[in-house]
């Protein structure tokens, strides 16, 4: 970095240009989860520290930056056929150890998030093909984003393509999500969606087939439903289509940095 230039805070381009290294985006929502379970806090935190670790390593770099949902995000106004997520009402409370857990990793890692995004959408709006390295366990980031990704619950790499990610879309389009309780076209499951898709890539395929099985104006109301909640935000114009003006900075942390300084864990 050249002197006076803080690394926190700058523009992507800038960043390609002074660091040749790639940019892990890591989506922090599955980090959470997965640690939770740990019998105390402490060793919740070691684990999780050791998983970071883990995903730079195997991303080949030490710079990154780490995002979190926080809070409802727009998707639940957008979902008028069934509350967004409704299927995970009722389910088991967080247990304390996940909201501490939260508030260690933005401390701690400089985890962030905006109001009214998932974190699965703001790597999609920092994502950049030839120069990040996504880190998600989640198959929506996985599959609907092109590039070289690093799947952190399985600890394997995946590829997709432009075509690969644009077919996956469609696809979902097509099938819904059951996970976040997102309806699709009746009956239409993987094998279904992937023999149309196959056929046809196409979203006016895919809008046709939304107003074979409703009459036209329906068809046309929920395709654009379900379009909206499957479809990840990727840019600061498509944030403000649904609604949201806040214009989410790229914050830029450096695990070297981090390992730099003097250990004080007097706040855990």
């Amino acid at each position: 970095m050249g002197p006076g230039l803080n690394p926190g805070r700058i523009p992507l381009y800038l960043f390609k240009i002074f660091i040749m290294e790639k940019l892990a985006l890591i989506d922090g929502d599955s980090l959470l989860y997965y640690e939770m379970g740990k019998p105390t806090l402490e060793e919740a935190m070691e684990s999780l520290d050791m998983r970071i670790e883990q995903i730079l390593n195997f991303a080949g770099t030490t710079k990154y930056a780490g995002f979190l949902t926080l809070g409802r995000c727009f998707r639940y106004n957008i979902a008028k056929t069934r509350p967004y997520k409704y299927n995970r009402k009722g389910g088991t409370p967080k247990p304390p150890i996940f909201y501490a857990l939260k508030e260690y990793i933005k401390q701690e890692w400089g985890f962030y998030g905006v109001q009214g995004l998932e974190a699965d959408d703001l790597v999609a709006i920092h994502a950049d093909y030839q120069n990040t390295v996504i880190c998600s366990p989640d198959k929506d980031v996985l599959r609907q984003l092109p590039g070289k990704h690093f799947n952190y619950g399985k600890m394997e790499f995946v590829t997709t393509t432009h075509d690969d990610a644009y077919k996956f879309l469609c696809m979902q389009i097509l099938m819904g999500d059951s996970t976040d309780g997102i309806p699709g076209i009746p009956k239409v499951g993987p094998k279904t969606a992937e023999k149309w898709v196959n056929e046809d890539a196409s979203l006016s395929m895919v809008l046709n087939k939304y107003i074979e099985k409703f009459d036209i104006h329906e068809g046309i109301h929920k395709f654009a439903e379900t379009f909206n909640l499957v479809y990840l935000v990727k840019s600061f114009e498509e944030m403000q289509s649904v609604g949201l003006e806040e214009t989410p900075e790229l914050v830029i942390k450096d695990s070297k940095d981090r390992n730099t300084i003097e250990e004080n864990d007097s706040d855990w």
